[in-house]
């Protein structure tokens, strides 16, 4: 996963009072100085020379992956909404029926700006019947057809079992689109999927072991 990158260049910036300030600019491909990326949370840093510096910083140009990525997660997250439409009259738990609101509240945004986004690139929009076979995490139409007649408790666990696999699908899509893709705006958007669904998945195993 690429992560930010921090230039160390070797002056001294002077404080004045107790404030300071830099100018960041991205690491040129001729530059000299160290380049460290951060690692993920419990990984040390490493320091990258300048070619390889050069190439870790994301690209405004979409590839294949982004697109391919874009275009998947829409339908993925289509899946979610409708899953997350049911829990009103259905649920039994009022911490359900939040968190579905919750879904809602998040993916329905993060859709509209994946369309843009791919209108903006000339790509096309999944329709909404759009194939999803052997897409990580999302519900077969039996198992869809079984949360639609479920009610109460039969809803909420079988809500959560759903939801929690299709979330893990979700950020296994983030983090492949992370390491193959290479534009920015598009890594912010794994990035996001990646925090928001991990802690979500969290919220829904507590909910789990209190059902």
């Amino acid at each position: 996963m690429r992560s930010a990158l921090i230039v160390i260049v070797g002056t001294v910036v002077a404080l004045s009072g107790c404030s300071s300030s830099a100018t960041q600019q991205a690491p040129r491909a001729d530059s000299t100085a160290p380049v460290i990326a951060p690692g993920r949370p419990g990984e040390q840093a490493r320091t990258l020379g300048p070619e390889e510096a050069a190439t870790a910083v994301p690209s405004p140009t979409a590839n294949a992956a982004d697109i391919t990525y874009v275009q998947d997660m829409i339908v993925h997250h289509r899946q979610a909404l409708d899953m997350a439409l049911l829990a009103p009259n259905r649920a039994g738990n009022e911490r359900v029926k939040g968190l579905a609101d919750r879904i809602q509240a998040a993916q329905g945004p993060e859709i509209q700006f994946m369309t843009n986004w791919l209108q903006q690139q000339d790509q096309k929009v999944p329709d909404h019947h759009a194939a999803h076979e052997g897409m990580p995490g999302m519900a077969t139409p039996e198992q869809m057809e079984s949360l639609k007649a479920a009610k109460g408790k039969d809803f909420d666990r079988l809500f959560l079992e759903l939801m929690i696999n299709h979330h893990l699908g979700a950020i296994k899509m983030s983090e492949q689109v992370l390491t193959d893709g290479t534009h920015i705006r598009v890594e912010e958007l794994a990035a996001d999927v990646n925090v928001t669904q991990t802690a979500e998945i969290r919220r829904m195993q507590e909910l789990q072991s209190q059902l």
